[in-house]
């Protein structure tokens, strides 16, 4: 490479240093990588820079969503158990109220049981004085009956005593 600086004289053969050939080299070398550093370094190194904040921007916003997932899975689960708690509350509360109106199911049955047996009673209670004012009338009337069957007829104490005790197991049937 060093030779190319080097020109061949035309007459003598001998190499000559060409220093107005690598200065320009040189200048124009320079020049071009001005040119490149403000058209074309600057604007990618511009571009690289934008995309490394976009990339740390992206990278800071993902960690930001992983943690309120996390923060928003923690409050779920929180929010799960709560309402399972509750839920499990509720089913106790609805046995012991089931449990209550069971036992007040049982004390109405058994209180309308005794009304209606005490109802029962009084009624046969009822009944019974019917039948003994019945039995009485009938007593009453064979009495009467009795009464009138001895004065059509006279008897002696005997019959009468029999006559009467007849009277007394007929009404007594």
């Amino acid at each position: 490479m060093l030779t190319e600086f080097f020109v061949l004289g035309a007459a003598t053969n001998e190499k000559v240093f060409n220093g107005g050939d690598i200065l320009y080299t040189a200048a124009a070398f320079l020049v071009l990588m001005l040119l490149l550093k403000k058209f074309a370094w600057g604007p990618l190194m511009g571009i690289m820079i934008r995309r490394e904040n976009y990339i740390a921007h992206e990278i800071e916003a993902a960690e930001k969503s992983r943690t309120e997932s996390s923060e928003l899975l923690e409050q779920q689960k929180t929010l799960l158990k709560e309402a399972r708690l509750e839920a499990q509350s509720m089913i106790e509360n609805s046995k012991e109220h089931g449990e209550v109106q069971r036992q007040e199911i049982i004390a109405t049955a058994r209180q309308e049981a005794e009304r209606l047996k005490e109802s029962a009673r009084v009624e046969i209670e009822h009944q019974k004085q019917e039948a003994i004012g019945a039995l009485r009338e009938q007593v009453a009337s064979l009495s009467v009956m009795i009464a009138s069957k001895v004065i059509e007829k006279e008897l002696n104490e005997e019959d009468q005593q029999k006559l009467i005790n007849d009277y007394i197991q007929r009404a007594g049937e």
